[in-house]
């Protein structure tokens, strides 16, 4: 299975790896490694994560206040946001699917 990102939820992982990366040096790079590692729990299991709407699931990341939401296409998950958990709860529902 495959993945690829809505082009916000692309700039928001990139936006929050460089917040973190300025708070402390290499935190940066561990947020994205928990990303990737929470991206790799989504693959393995795409139906498992709780639903948010119609098809659209929230995989919460295990260190960092941030989850991933997605759905699943056929063969291949597409990731609308990386959001952090304490931001308005339904600003990514207005991204194409």
């Amino acid at each position: 299975m495959t993945y690829s990102f809505h082009p916000d939820a692309e700039l928001e992982l990139n936006v929050a790896v460089d917040y973190y990366e300025e708070c402390k040096i290499n935190l940066g790079a561990e947020f994205a490694y928990e990303v990737q590692q929470t991206i790799q729990r989504i693959l393995e299991f795409p139906q498992s994560w709780q639903k948010l709407d119609r098809e659209i699931r929230r995989c919460l990341t295990n260190r960092f206040p941030f989850g991933v939401i997605y759905y699943h296409k056929e063969e291949e998950i597409i990731i609308l946001a990386v959001m952090q958990l304490q931001r308005k709860p339904n600003y990514w529902k207005e991204r194409n699917i």
